[in-house]
């Protein structure tokens, strides 16, 4: 709650500071592009953008329990966000503030609710290097993650995602560009990061996150950063591609996929923290051509349990000694049954009609492994997803519309439980809808 107050605090203060500094700098409106913000400031000097985007959103669940057919329906705001960007051409420097007054948690199986979102500060070290310190979405996730949220081609993100991404990480990023002479681009990041998600507000467990992406786009760029979203609302006028490759090593995780800190903890015989590590890594494309969109993504993780851990810590701060597995003391095999571990893939594609309506369809496999949190079948245990959608965009940008869509979800072995660990019988139906309006 602090943390909440604070961030308001500096948001009002951001707010009520930006009109006298702009006055003092007698700035210039440059232009306001519907879903794309508003630009002022003056070129080739300093420039800012201030957008945000609102988006209602309505969930159905349908599936059996006690022999009888129950409909769990969830209206909320699933994301109100505001975001200040700038650049100083001058001194070489851009930024961007982001935060999300909604609450809500990116994911089901999390309750925390992060409002600041990206806080971060880059320089150019020359016109194709950079370097970023703060928080920021990580390239080592999947490919989807680091694609706006506004500009999904569905209502929501896959499961690939919900299992393996970080999603936002605290630390230092590089990137760098190269063209060659035939029009391709390599582009490449490395990063170096607390490991632990989002800024940690109280203690830092375990070491650092070390990891890297390389794309390659055959083609050349996509328009209008195209390679950041995902529906072809611009129409591609000439094939775009971008294949890429990600791998990262996060040394002492305290959770379960690197969102958190403090979160799992484990104790030497000294009574001294001791963490497993966890490897990350993946490849994944995009395409993009007159207004057809096709985006494929393998995720998979492993981890290496150090051989002296004796105790784990209890959510009470108790600490216990017992690692039970099917009823025998097995310290590697319990602590990997409580992280992300083992293989996502998702396919999905779609078509934006010059009349502004697309159809979209997806496909995501979860392939857990034996000791996996992704075999809890309250959150997860599902290891097939078909999604069919429909959305109406109100114009060729991000700016306004309508999404809905339809997912199919497989039992896997063993079953699968609603929020309230009622068995469920058979599989899952959901039914998704959402509204976006940017400015």
């Amino acid at each position: 709650m602090k943390a909440a107050k604070l961030i308001y605090f500096f948001l009002l203060v951001a707010f009520m500071a930006t009109p006298t500094l702009l006055r003092a700098q007698n700035p210039q409106l440059n232009k306001y592009d519907f879903g794309e913000g508003i630009d002022f400031g003056k070129k080739g000097e300093y420039e800012m953008n201030f957008r945000g985007y609102m988006q209602p959103y309505t969930e159905v669940k349908n599936y059996t329990t006690n022999d009888k057919t129950d409909n769990l329906t969830r209206f909320r705001l699933r994301r109100l966000r505001l975001r200040l960007t700038g650049e100083a051409s001058k001194y070489k420097v851009d930024y961007r503030f982001q935060v999300d007054l909604s609450g809500s948690s990116e994911v089901e199986d999390e309750t925390n609710n992060n409002y600041l979102l990206d806080a971060w500060v880059r320089y150019a070290l020359t016109n194709r290097t950079s370097i970023t310190f703060g928080q920021r979405a990580t390239p080592t996730d999947n490919r989807e993650l680091y694609m706006g949220s506004n500009t999904l081609q569905l209502p929501e993100r896959s499961r690939v995602t919900s299992a393996f991404a970080s999603i936002r990480e605290f630390g230092f990023f590089a990137e760098s560009s190269a063209r060659f002479n035939n029009g391709s681009y390599i582009k490449s990041y490395l990063t170096l990061t607390n490991g632990d998600g989002l800024n940690a507000y109280n203690s830092d467990f375990g070491g650092l996150k070390v990891g890297g992406r390389i794309d390659y786009l055959p083609f050349g760029l996509f328009t209008k950063f195209g390679q950041y979203r995902q529906a072809d609302v611009v129409r591609e006028i000439s094939p775009k591609l971008v294949i890429g490759g990600n791998f990262s090593v996060n040394q002492g995780m305290s959770s379960r996929r690197g969102r958190g800190s403090g979160e799992i903890l484990y104790l030497d015989e000294e009574g001294d923290f001791l963490l497993p590590n966890y490897t990350k890594y993946g490849i994944d494309f995009m395409f993009k051509y007159k207004g057809f969109s096709v985006l494929g993504e393998f995720m998979a993780s492993e981890a290496s349990v150090p051989e002296g851990i004796k105790q784990r810590v209890r959510n009470d701060g108790s600490t216990s000694s017992t690692f039970d597995v099917d009823g025998e003391q097995d310290v590697a095999n319990y602590i990997k049954g409580r992280m992300m571990l083992g293989k996502g893939y998702n396919i999905q594609a779609g078509y934006l009609f010059k009349s502004l309506y697309s159809i979209d369809a997806r496909f995501t496999y979860l392939d857990a492994d034996k000791h996996s949190f992704l075999n809890n079948g309250t959150f997860y245990n599902r290891p097939r997803y078909y999604t069919a959608g429909v959305s109406k965009y109100f114009d060729r940008s991000y700016g306004a519309k309508i999404q809905a869509s339809f997912t199919y979800v497989d039992a896997g072995e063993g079953g699968i439980n609603d929020i309230n660990s009622n068995p469920i019988k058979g599989n899952e139906w959901i039914a998704r809808l959402i509204t976006t309006l940017s400015f």
